[in-house]
């Protein structure tokens, strides 16, 4: 399993227009082959940053998905409100806390 998370800062005037470009996108994202879970974080110290938090089968699948048509779609319209750098990070569940 692989967790990603990944930091985008945005310029608050295009807000509105990522949160249009996830919500027309999030369902095909989530029913892509070896997506687990797909949501959206707020900072809760800085407005303009979100955050996306997905989980995959497998490295393979994470990157299956980044080398899609669907990925090179939505990223496109979405790098070009950043006000800084995206940065990601891919993680493996060390241990469970229940």
């Amino acid at each position: 399993m692989i967790v990603r998370i990944v930091r985008m800062e945005f310029q608050e005037e295009n807000l509105d227009t990522f949160h249009k470009i996830f919500d027309e996108s999030k369902s095909q994202i989530r029913h892509f082959p070896g997506c687990y879970h797909l949501e959206i974080l707020k900072d809760s110290t800085y407005p303009h940053i979100r955050y996306t938090y997905s989980i995959w089968e497998n490295e393979a699948s994470l990157e299956a998905y980044r080398n899609s048509g669907l990925f090179a779609s939505v990223w496109q319209k979405t790098k070009v409100l950043f006000s800084g750098k995206a940065q990601a990070w891919s993680m493996e569940p060390w241990e469970r806390i229940d």
